[in-house]
């Protein structure tokens, strides 16, 4: 059974957890993973780049020159890619970049990083301080109790309150994410995974379901 360092919300050290097999003690499969990882990113990209062809451009209307007898190369239009402000030869074109996965592998590689960061300890079970207002210095302090403000850090929250939000997005490589919207590429991405009891249960009845 897995197992992760519980702390309070004070940072204070509290004993460990028992994470749930399910999760923590899944089947790994790094092919799997990178597919996951690799749609995420793909799903990013816009898609919106464009140039112009020599249809687009502007001109083109006459001959520049006379096929012979001026000592010059043929030509036949101020729009060819030869000519400067002409057009692109087999430039991109605006397209979709988006990947699909079913939804039954990107479970099953949600889990596999789980039981990844698992296995090397980098697991934290903690909830954030309450605070009535926006607080970087205090989120800072409580890395640094934890012993993880060196490293780069996803905190994983049943909701990410405005309070959550503004104390940690100052800090460099501090994120936070819902359980709900957890994904691959967030978990790959971080050195230390750190959870809030009711991000825990939301996760686990997720992936369970």
């Amino acid at each position: 059974m897995a197992t992760a360092r519980k702390f309070s919300s004070d940072g204070k050290e509290t004993g460990t957890v028992e994470l749930p097999g399910e999760l923590f003690d899944a089947t790994v499969n790094e092919h799997l993973i990178w597919e996951a990882v690799t749609r995420h990113l793909e799903n990013q990209r816009q898609g919106t780049v464009m140039t112009k062809s020599r249809g687009l451009v502007r001109g083109g209307g006459r001959k520049p020159w006379r096929q012979k007898g001026t000592g010059r190369a043929r030509a036949g239009s101020n729009t060819s890619p030869l000519w400067p402000g002409g057009g692109v030869a087999f430039g991109p074109k605006p397209r979709n970049w988006g990947a699909s996965m079913n939804a039954k592998a990107r479970k099953n590689a949600l889990k596999g990083a789980l039981t990844a960061r698992a296995r090397t300890g980098d697991v934290i079970v903690m909830d954030a301080p309450a605070m009535d207002a926006p607080k970087t210095k205090t989120f800072a302090e409580l890395l640094q109790k934890v012993g993880v403000s060196d490293r780069k850090v996803l905190w994983v929250f049943d909701q990410t309150g405005e309070t959550v939000l503004k104390s940690s997005r100052n800090l460099p490589g501090v994120a936070t994410s819902e359980s709900h919207t957890l994904n691959t590429y967030a978990l790959m991405n971080c050195e230390c995974l750190i959870l809030s009891e009711a991000g825990l249960k939301r996760l686990t009845e997720r992936l369970s379901a």
